[in-house]
């Protein structure tokens, strides 16, 4: 299936990545296209997987999740597995089966592994840390980075910035 993007394409995702309540009708309207040409694009990008899904974007603090860090994790390839030793991605896949778990990237540098994790308090994070994340199989150690304050996080991509687009 064809991927390539036009600029109805990306004012469609521009929009929806603000709000996805929008009616197919109301995103028409912004853009000045018909209807069933927004709702077959929208398709279109949701079957070939440039749209992932859609969910509500909830307030950890009013949910009593008010604790975020970024933990640094390091890696011990000595660790052997039944198939000879564990990678990052057996060690991350593990590690994202915590439902404190929000994110986890392998990463290039002193360390292996970023995992952003959301807790109640500072005291539920540690032992997060210490009963479950350093348990985990490979896991050599850690080093956790409480946030005091969050400026700006988002899902969005900058659509904006995308200089590559193939005729309308």
């Amino acid at each position: 299936m064809e991927s390539k993007l036009d600029k109805k394409d990306l004012k469609i995702l521009s929009i929806i990545q603000k709000n996805c309540q929008l009616t197919s009708r109301e995103i028409a309207k912004k853009i000045g296209s018909p209807i069933t040409t927004v709702f077959s694009k929208i398709k279109r990008m949701e079957k070939i997987g440039i749209i992932k899904g859609y969910r509500a974007i909830v307030d950890p603090n009013k949910l009593g999740f008010s604790t975020t860090a970024f933990i640094l994790a390091s890696v011990s390839y000595a660790i052997k597995n039944e198939n000879g030793g564990l990678s990052q991605r057996d060690i991350a896949n593990e590690i994202a089966k915590f439902p404190e778990v929000q994110e986890i990237h392998i990463i290039t540098g002193d360390w292996d592994l970023m995992i952003k994790v959301k807790a109640e308090n500072v005291d539920k994070m540690g032992k997060f840390v210490i009963d479950k994340l350093r348990l985990v199989k490979g896991i050599e150690k850690t080093l956790t980075c409480v946030v005091f304050e969050t400026i700006k996080e988002t899902t969005e991509v900058p659509i904006n910035l995308i200089e590559n687009l193939s005729p309308e």
